[in-house]
């Protein structure tokens, strides 16, 4: 086994020894759909040393040329963006001192997960080689609106990253994607067709 694949198995085990994948429940992931895998961001980021033991880990497997393209780092609030600016952080401490510094951008969360993008955010991502990071891919379509997002400020979504991934998108943006842990998960159902709903089971709170 190489060095890439021990990480993620470690990843994974991580995961759950910290309780933060949260497996046979029914979870409302905010974006139309519904399953029984959840990962726990509140648990994920509760105690920074741990995303910062990840996020160490995931730019361990990240593609030398991608890690050297990379002028911006942005994702979504909350989790995304804890491990943008964690990832972006780190990046720079892997980089000479006259390479230039790494920026950071948030996507701000709106009603069922309409993500926006300041202005201010949006000025300094023009033109600039842009990373995608999120603390999980469920369906892919967060990763699709913070990709249009760049786009419409003329900047290149590089790839998309997260901590973990169902290995059940919805959508391709075309780019590589890469997950520091996998595990494919029970089938994700649109919320009018959630069987766990049908069936009176209760949402689980957390």
């Amino acid at each position: 086994m190489d060095r890439h694949e021990e990480l993620k198995r470690q990843a994974l085990r991580q995961l759950e020894q910290f309780e933060v994948l949260m497996r046979n429940g029914h979870f409302d992931y905010g974006n139309g759909f519904h399953g029984r895998v959840y990962l726990n961001p509140h648990q994920l980021f509760r105690h920074p040393s741990t995303i910062w033991r990840l996020a160490q880990d995931l730019l361990e497997i990240l593609p030398g040329d991608l890690l050297e393209q990379t002028e911006v780092v942005a994702g979504p609030v909350m989790g995304g963006a804890l491990l943008a600016h964690t990832l972006a952080g780190l990046l720079d401490g892997r980089r000479s001192l006259t390479h230039p510094p790494c920026s950071f951008a948030p996507f701000s969360g709106g009603g069922d997960h309409d993500f926006t993008l300041r202005d201010f955010y949006a000025r300094e991502m023009a033109g600039k080689r842009v990373l995608l990071a999120d603390d999980v891919r469920n369906t892919g379509k967060t990763f699709q609106r913070c990709a249009e997002l760049v786009r419409q400020t003329g900047g290149t979504v590089l790839a998309t990253v997260e901590i973990y991934d169902r290995c059940e998108p919805n959508v391709d943006l075309g780019v590589l994607n890469i997950a520091l842990a996998e595990y494919r998960a029970p089938e994700n159902y649109p919320t009018h067709e959630c069987p766990l709903c049908k069936g009176g089971t209760p949402i689980t709170r957390f």
